[in-house]
């Protein structure tokens, strides 16, 4: 199965360190993190690795070239022009059967072929790999009812929403509803779907997961790799240093 990974945001709420790397390439251990998603995913047998690169996408591929040292296949999709989220998929070619795309700057122990495999269970369009995340509300939350009068009072409630990974499974015939040569992100494609009552699946995962596009997620990212790498990379999936 291929896998497009998208990699060409510019990072903003990491400035300034992605103004001269991009974010793929922040380190976690001894990894960019990117090498950490791409290690992960071979050692599940995916390999069929396809870069959207934009933002310094130069040096992403001089660092990965062609991924036969981590024994994948790499290619890359340039973007002209900043095309958000989503419309990157737009161009790319030979997407004829299930494929999956992902961030390129997260962190988690998700078992992809689980999720490869609740997708085609499920017979939808598309799938979306989610998670629980709680937020805490410090003031008292009120209630009203038509007339404004109190209905309710919840002192500091914990919410909780599902929110995505930034991990999806397709079918081909999404990228039908794909403008070509605009922007379109991943909302404005959920919302489409939404809207031309296609089947899309969640998928809930209790696996560890942080996306690293804030310092304090970065800072916790880089704490549990170092504190923990077995978690993340088996001893398979780690490089032999005699080669490096």
């Amino acid at each position: 199965m291929k896998v497009i990974i998208l990699a060409g945001g510019k990072g903003r709420r990491l400035y300034p360190y992605t103004v001269v790397l991009p974010k793929p390439l922040m380190p976690v251990g001894d990894f960019p993190i990117l090498e950490v998603v791409l290690r992960q995913l071979k050692g599940r047998g995916l390999t069929d690795i396809t870069l959207a690169v934009g933002h310094l996408g130069n040096l992403i591929q001089a660092f990965f070239g062609d991924g036969s040292k981590w024994g994948v296949k790499i290619n890359y999709s340039f973007e002209e022009e900043p095309l958000g989220t989503v419309g990157p998929l737009t161009c790319l070619t030979g997407l004829k059967e299930t494929f999956m795309v992902m961030n390129g700057d997260l962190l988690t122990t998700l078992n992809y072929l689980d999720l490869i495999e609740y997708h085609k269970g499920k017979k939808a369009i598309a799938t979306v790999a989610a998670q629980e995340r709680w937020v805490d509300i410090d003031f008292g939350v009120i209630q009203r009812d038509k007339d404004d009068r109190m209905a309710k009072y919840i002192e500091k409630p914990r919410l909780s929403y599902l929110v995505s990974m930034g991990i999806y499974v397709f079918e081909p015939e999404l990228l039908e509803v794909i403008p070509k040569a605009e922007r379109f992100d991943f909302p404005d494609l959920m919302q489409r779907l939404l809207q031309d009552d296609k089947r899309v699946a969640i998928y809930r995962s209790d696996e560890f997961w942080l996306d690293i596009g804030r310092p304090d997620d970065y800072q916790r990212a880089v704490e549990e790799f170092e504190k923990n790498p077995k978690m993340f990379l088996s001893e398979e999936q780690k490089p032999d240093r005699g080669t490096m």
